[in-house]
């Protein structure tokens, strides 16, 4: 009955008058817990997966170009953030655990997490021997650690990928990073899905990762595609070839509580026909989980001025949701650079500005098909009069009392209860900072109280 009532909402919002305005509220955050995953820390491969997978980021160097010697390329910062280095150099004997890119809403039977690592080291070209995997995580709130209970490898033995894997002529063809990039998960029942970027692709798979379906995006009747799709023929235009741009898939991905629909939101605005971004506006497309298709409906989300991008998103009821948005900085403001074009190592180019959890309604939809935005937190200022945060953050003058999230990346977020909300980094192993000027960021997850937000409506 919730399904009917949420599906008439959306169906009927182009028929509706604009919705009264409502202002976006700004609700208190309080630390309760903070854990974290150490930044170098490194999984084996399955025993079976080719031997190319015991040494990773071989192609992550400057111009791609192979570098076998682990350990021999230092990690930096990139040009934006100064190209600080970062401490911790690669490539990996192993595989980095790094880059968790999403929580399910539901959890596992015995109260673990899901989450999902994304594609390895950033993009196609350098993430061949990177393999692709989900978890089950349990942060331990009084330790400040994450126990890692599984790691899934995600795999296509029955040839589903309808292009060829980098694996392609093994048995288990295990799939890497130059296949797809995984930014969003959900687990319903026994079936995985989850949100990819590179086509950007819909997949479905099993609990102990095996691919059981892909799917093409669907909106308003058209395929949508990225730069990256593999079907895509050079030279290709932006807005007729493609209108998604590169990592603008499926950041977030949500899925209603009777696992009916999921909805499924792209990072960034798609293009118009003339090559344009259309606006500072998100879509949001709706699949119907058991049908296996996309219904044709869709709904709008604007992003606030500052942002650039979102994180994740996930509800909290039948019609509520939390979404991240965030800017492209990383790094305390109170350190940025006098003149962010000159950088130097004691501050920060780009400083982290906007980083925001948002409360949504998906039954209210105004006559342009917006999303109505209820109120937000600000992950830049929770307070934090207990001084659980664990880690010092490089701050002039040190942060009393309040504690960030001065990340590029902040790329997981769900409902705990009825007055916690948890969210976590994608630390983008071994290229961002955020906490410190110097140091490779590690995984940080935080438990955050957030009563009125939660309740807002």
């Amino acid at each position: 009955m919730i399904r009917h009532r949420l599906a008439a909402a959306l169906l009927g919002a182009t028929m509706l008058a604009a919705l009264p305005a409502a202002a976006d509220q700004r609700f208190p955050a309080t630390l309760a817990g903070h854990a974290f995953v150490p930044a170098l820390s490194l999984i084996a491969p399955p025993a079976d997966a080719p031997a190319d997978a015991w040494v990773s980021g071989k192609f992550a160097g400057p111009g791609n170009l192979r570098v076998d010697r682990p350990m021999s390329v230092m990690g930096n910062t990139g040009a934006m953030n100064g190209n600080r280095t970062t401490g911790i150099s690669f490539p990996f004997i192993g595989q980095p655990l790094q880059g968790f890119s999403g929580f399910a809403m539901n959890r596992a039977a015995d109260g673990s997490f899901w989450t999902i690592t994304d594609n390895g080291f950033g993009n196609r070209r350098n993430s061949p021997d990177a393999l692709l995997f989900f978890h089950r995580v349990m942060p331990n709130w009084q330790q400040g650690s994450v126990e890692l209970r599984q790691t899934i490898f995600l795999r296509d033995p029955d040839k589903v990928v309808p292009f060829r894997i980098i694996n392609e002529g093994t048995r288990e063809r295990y799939l890497t990073g130059a296949d797809f990039d995984l930014e969003s998960i959900q687990v319903v029942g026994d079936t995985v899905w989850i949100g990819e970027e590179f086509g950007p692709y819909l997949i479905r798979a099993t609990l102990d990762g095996r691919i059981t379906g892909l799917w093409e995006t669907m909106l308003d009747g058209q395929a949508l595609r990225s730069p990256d799709h593999p079907g895509l023929v050079q030279p290709a235009a932006a807005g007729r070839d493609w209108r998604v741009p590169r990592t603008g898939g499926y950041e977030g991905m949500a899925v209603t509580p009777d696992g009916s629909r999921l909805w499924a939101m792209l990072e960034k605005p798609i293009l118009t026909a003339e090559g344009q971004a259309e606006g500072n506006v998100l879509r949001v497309i709706e699949f119907d989980t058991a049908a296996a298709r996309w219904t044709g409906r869709s709904v709008k989300y604007a992003l606030e001025q500052g942002a650039t991008a979102i994180g994740d998103f996930n509800m909290i009821d039948a019609t509520r949701a939390l979404v991240i948005e965030r800017d492209d900085g990383e790094g305390d403001p109170s350190l940025a650079c006098a003149a962010p074009n000159q950088p130097r190592p004691d501050c920060f180019p780009n400083p982290a500005r906007f980083k925001r959890v948002y409360v949504i309604d998906l039954a209210q939809v105004d006559a342009n098909g917006f999303v109505r935005k209820i109120g937000h937190v600000d992950l830049m200022n929770l307070a934090d009069p207990e001084g659980l945060g664990r880690i010092r953050t490089a701050a002039n003058p040190p942060l009393q009392g309040r504690y960030t999230v001065p990340f590029f990346t902040i790329e997981n977020v769900m409902r705990v209860d009825d007055t916690h909300i948890m969210v976590a980094v994608d630390n983008n192993l071994p290229f961002s900072s955020g906490r410190a000027l110097d140091r490779a960021a590690d995984n940080e997850f935080f438990l955050i109280r957030v009563p009125e937000l939660l309740a807002a409506r």
